[in-house]
């Protein structure tokens, strides 16, 4: 029985000291996030330049925070549910008002698995109607389910997929909390449903994907051609200020979009002459000299697949 005892208590010994160590390894783990304020009434959180996984709790992208005079607007919800509560205590740091409307520029999971965090809070969430598609489709719960294993603890099964409560069908103003808000309809480019949101007041454009500063952009299966042309179009606006989807504010406005939009010319180009002569995608790729983007984060895991997708794309255009 002694035996036994010691044996239990050890067992439960080991149990605490697993537990606790499992515990500091999720602290340790928890990037960081800070609120830095761009304008009088505009702050953002930056996520990291890498790949979403357990170990960064899936941020790598961007949210930002309006303080209007009634309440907070929020552009995108950050890419879980424990994310969204982390920025919930920011932002009762910098104001006491409530966080009243969520401004999405696109359904890409590290942009919207936080949404139910505010949609509990009684915020009303914006989105183009375009996301319906994707809401509805089988690639969405898979993409779920796929993330509840690949971004576990942080999305788990009670990580849910949000219906917006109002969609955005044209470019429109919108006047939340006594601000005006213009809405711009810029896909399908990154993604059919893409939005970009500009505050006139303080020059601020919210570009979301379809500006990545400071890193090779994920291109996926991305209407390139349309992608260039939304970003002619946001170049039309007079922005001080750049919040993107990823990456650290632009005080450059049109340099930032202009990178991006070189990018993706330059992968047209290239693997536009290779489609159109048929050369197969390995040749083309190892022959294309990529030494302007080699040095920008993400670019062994995102050009190599940027490239192939926009191959694949222009084969299909050629058609």
């Amino acid at each position: 029985m002694k035996i036994n005892v010691l044996g239990w208590r050890f067992a439960l010994w080991l149990f605490a000291c697993l537990w606790a160590g499992l515990g500091a390894v999720h602290a340790a783990e928890q990037p960081p996030m800070v609120l830095q304020q761009v304008s009088p009434s505009v702050w953002y959180v930056q996520g990291v330049s890498e790949l979403g996984s357990s170990a960064n709790q899936n941020f790598i992208s961007n949210a930002a925070v309006v303080v209007t005079p009634a309440g907070v607007v929020l552009v995108d919800a950050l890419g879980s549910p424990a994310l969204a509560k982390r920025l919930v205590a920011e932002i009762k740091k910098i104001t006491p008002l409530p966080i009243t409307h969520v401004l999405v520029t696109h359904y890409h999971a590290d942009h919207i698995y936080g949404l139910q965090v505010f949609k509990d809070l009684g915020a009303k969430i914006f989105a183009h109607r375009a996301a319906l598609d994707y809401l509805n489709s089988d690639t969405a719960q898979l993409r779920l389910e796929a993330s509840r294993e690949q971004l576990f603890p942080w999305v788990d099964e009670h990580t849910r997929l949000v219906m917006p409560d109002a969609w955005i069908d044209t470019d429109q103003e919108l006047l939340l909390g006594g601000m005006r808000f213009q809405a711009r309809i810029v896909g399908p480019a990154h993604t059919p449903e893409d939005l970009a949101f500009y505050l006139p007041t303080e020059k601020v454009l919210f570009a979301g994907d379809l500006v990545f500063r400071n890193r090779i952009p994920f291109v996926g299966q991305a209407d390139s051609r349309h992608w260039i042309t939304a970003l002619d179009q946001l170049l039309s606006f007079d922005t001080r200020v750049i919040v993107p989807g990823h990456g650290p504010v632009s005080n450059d406005a049109r340099h930032d979009m202009q990178q991006t939009r070189e990018y993706l010319v330059y992968l047209r180009t290239a693997m536009g002459r290779a489609a159109e002569a048929m050369e197969p995608f390995e040749e083309a790729y190892q022959k294309t000299d990529w030494s302007q983007f080699v040095h920008l984060p993400l670019f062994k895991s995102a050009n190599r697949m940027n490239a192939y997708n926009t191959y694949l794309q222009l084969e299909h255009e050629a058609k």
